[in-house]
């Protein structure tokens, strides 16, 4: 899902960052989608048969303006509703932590979101990640590194998720990179979320460092399901 239509905003290319996270897909040998209605699309996924359904969903969306719902529509709130509440994997870009205001369930299933009036990012310009590399062996070995981008700050985060990243501003250790394993309901396995703050514009994926945390995320969120512990 790319910021398209109502989901589109004046500061986010989203063309260009759909464009580079299809190019990640591509490379681990996925086919790629952009539908360009993204509240059309949504509500599909409510409809289709399990056979039909993507093996993951991507969402690179901005904040319709001007007080529209988000979710723009009941149905494509349905069809985002029914996803996050199956074990299906979602990988979540960098703005859309501002998006779906109108659905809880975006936030609890992407385990935080932006917060008006609390939430802010520094100018645009040179960003030094720092990894956090005991929180998950999908991170193992990637180094600290720089970039050009926008360093999300005073997200609001839910106690359940791992942080793989952070940045430092005001003193504080901002998370930017996170995973999450979504409690499903009655059912099991548990469904899983990887959210990146990073990704404001292409810069940001010519980056090694960043690249290779998506590489793995892909991997991560498309690996079979672990059985439920006895």
């Amino acid at each position: 899902m790319s910021g398209a239509g109502r989901y589109a905003d004046p500061w986010h290319p989203f063309a260009e960052t759909s464009t580079a996270l299809a190019g990640f897909l591509r490379e681990a040998g996925y086919d790629v989608d952009i539908p360009a209605d993204v509240d059309a699309a949504l509500a599909g996924l409510a409809r289709a048969d399990a056979a039909d359904l993507p093996d993951l969903l991507v969402v690179n969306v901005g904040l319709p303006r001007d007080g529209l719902p988000s979710p723009g529509t009941p149905d494509a709130a349905a069809g985002l509703s029914s996803w996050l509440k199956s074990p299906r994997p979602l990988l979540a870009s960098h703005v859309s932590a501002t998006s779906f205001v109108d659905l809880p369930e975006w936030e609890a299933g992407l385990g935080g979101r932006w917060v008006r009036g609390q939430s802010m990012h520094p100018e645009y310009g040179p960003a030094a990640i720092h990894m956090v590399p005991d929180s998950s062996p999908l991170v193992a070995g990637i180094p600290d590194f720089k970039l050009l981008d926008e360093r999300y700050s005073w997200l609001r985060t839910a106690p359940g998720i791992s942080i793989h990243a952070t940045h430092t501003h005001e003193g504080v250790e901002h998370p930017v990179v996170w995973s999450f394993e979504r409690p499903v309901p009655g059912s099991e396995p548990a469904g899983r979320t990887f959210y990146d703050a990073l990704g404001h514009d292409a810069a940001s994926y010519e980056s090694a460092e960043h690249g290779e945390l998506l590489r793995r995320a892909i991997s991560w969120l498309t690996l079979p399901p672990r059985p439920a512990a006895a």
